[in-house]
């Protein structure tokens, strides 16, 4: 079996919209699927101390799904608990006076998702990140929340969940 865990953003809450709809297509394709509740966590080193404490006990194939800053939370989980792929969607990567906290590159498959009219992280972050690690890159027409994209998240994150639990 495999397991998603998805991390939202920083001014969202654990079962938004996009959440919700990426939960509902894990479940379809038979995965587990939960969201942790950062809500009240402003620091994201804590974020990813919460996110390693929930995920430890899961005794399965691990996927983490993260947004925004839910993605840079995810990616600074990833290796410590080995999981097997990180898909992500406009992460927080090299924010001004941050740069320095943007994770390394986890050794295993990755696949970002960005909008070419994000205002709120640049695109061009994920394309840096993409290149330093041969991340798959995906951009579509949209903006940081990428709400209107749904359908196509849920494209690339079936084949991602199938690539790897498969």
């Amino acid at each position: 079996m495999t397991t998603v865990i998805f991390s939202h953003g920083q001014e969202s809450g654990p079962w938004g919209t996009k959440i919700r709809a990426m939960a509902e297509l894990a479940r379809s394709i038979g995965c587990e699927a939960d969201s942790i509740d950062y809500q009240g966590i402003a620091d994201p080193a804590e974020r990813v101390q919460k996110l390693i404490a929930a995920c430890r006990q899961i005794d399965d194939t691990l996927i983490l799904v993260g947004s925004s800053m839910g993605g840079h939370v995810a990616t600074a989980g990833a290796a410590v608990l080995e999981a097997a792929g990180l898909f992500v969607l406009a992460p927080a990567y090299y924010m001004p006076g941050y740069e320095e906290f943007t994770p390394n590159p986890p050794d295993m498959p990755i696949c970002i998702v960005h909008g070419w009219s994000d205002d709120i992280v640049p695109v061009e972050n994920s394309i840096r990140y993409a290149r330093s690690c041969a991340a798959e890159l995906h951009i579509l027409d949209g903006g940081h929340r990428l709400t209107d994209n749904i359908d196509e998240i849920n494209y690339y994150l079936r084949r991602f969940i199938e690539m790897i639990a498969c």
